[in-house]
């Protein structure tokens, strides 16, 4: 099923998810179908819980080829349940996002170049994996909204942030 995403100015989209509990495992597999069919309906690279109105510690992410990132590697399809992010470096990189729940505006956002991240699959089964670049971004992004964090609050340079069919007039329409 196809769910509504919160867009910005909505107060849920800033409060802290709290962890999956045993409790909330029976209920997993639908909602991360739900996610799935919603991020792909989307054209997203990800989908945090929050942005469906769901305050669990659950993000899914992975994208092989996207018009709304037409240069970026291809990240590969993860559900993670309870993430924990870990810089494996100081370096920071600068590069454009966007968000489901800020549709329309694209913003220069800094992020860790290089991270570990941890949690756990669809079935309880730990994942533990690094990544760099564009699939860094991704997961760090989709990991904020867990913390009530949308990439605006970490623009940094308000004259790189801006309505995507303004600061990218040949592209007009993708991400709408």
């Amino acid at each position: 099923m196809i769910r509504d995403i919160l867009r910005m100015g909505d107060a849920r989209l800033l409060e802290r998810s709290r962890e999956v509990a045993a409790g909330d495992w029976p209920a997993l597999a639908a909602l991360l179908a739900d996610m799935r069919e919603t991020m792909h309906a989307r054209d997203g690279a990800g989908l945090a819980a929050p942005q469906v109105d769901v305050r669990l510690r659950v993000v899914i992410f992975g994208v092989e080829r996207s018009a709304r990132y037409p240069d970026a590697e291809p990240v590969p399809w993860t559900e993670l349940v309870n993430p924990v992010i870990t810089p494996l470096d100081t370096t920071m990189e600068d590069g454009w996002e966007g968000c489901l729940s800020v549709p329309g505006l694209r913003g220069i956002v800094p992020r860790f170049s290089h991270i570990g991240y941890r949690g756990l699959d669809a079935q309880g089964k730990a994942i533990e994996r690094e990544a760099r670049g564009f699939h860094a971004r991704v997961v760090q992004h989709e990991c904020d909204h867990l913390d009530g964090i949308l990439y605006p609050m970490r623009v940094r340079d308000f004259a790189r942030f801006g309505f995507t069919d303004v600061l990218f007039p040949e592209s007009a329409g993708i991400d709408e």
